[in-house]
This record gives structure tokens, sequence and C-alpha cells, in this order.
């Protein structure tokens, strides 16, 4: 009973806090002027450490594509790792 337990939050819970999903209208509604000379940034809070955006080019629950080819014979690697097992709170060390 002495011993501290390692507490760290759900997996998907984790995910939620690093990956950004795109806002639908990041620059405002159609012919607002806010931000008309500013690249958009799909996000409306400030960035921190260790967050991203999701890409479309990539899978997105990568163990469950481990080891598997991609089916074009143009597309890029999977960028598999199968020796090793990689939860999101592990993932940001790695990169």
């Amino acid at each position: 009973m002495n011993k501290k337990e390692h507490y760290s939050d759900f997996a998907n819970v984790e995910a939620m806090r690093n990956y950004v999903t795109p806002e639908q209208l990041p620059e405002g509604p159609y012919g607002a002027p806010r931000n008309k000379k500013k690249a958009v940034l799909n996000k409306s809070t400030p960035w921190r450490e260790g967050q991203r955006s999701y890409s479309a080019f990539n899978y997105e629950n990568k163990s469950l594509h481990e080891d598997l080819p991609r089916q074009d014979p143009a597309s890029h690697p999977t960028h598999d790792h199968p020796n090793q097992d990689v939860k999101p709170s592990q993932e940001e060390n790695n990169q």
C-alpha cells in the first residue's frame, strides 16, 4: 500500500487533448473581414505543446493497419514500427 501508483489518462482522452480537429469555418462566416490578410491556423485557441492536427493522408488508427502494405503502388510507406506498441502518451517522446 505504500507504493505510489503511476496515473495516466485513458488513451482516447490523451489523443483528444493532443489531436486537434479542424474547425469547419476557421475564418468565420462567408465574407467576414476577420483575418482577411492572415493565414488560417485552424484553431481559435493558442497551441499547446504536443498538439497537432490529424492528417488526411495517414491512418487514424495505425495499430489496425500495422504490417499491411498500401494498395496503391505510388503511395508512401505507412511508417510502421512493428516492434513497438506506442500509446498516445508515449508518442510525443518518440518524435
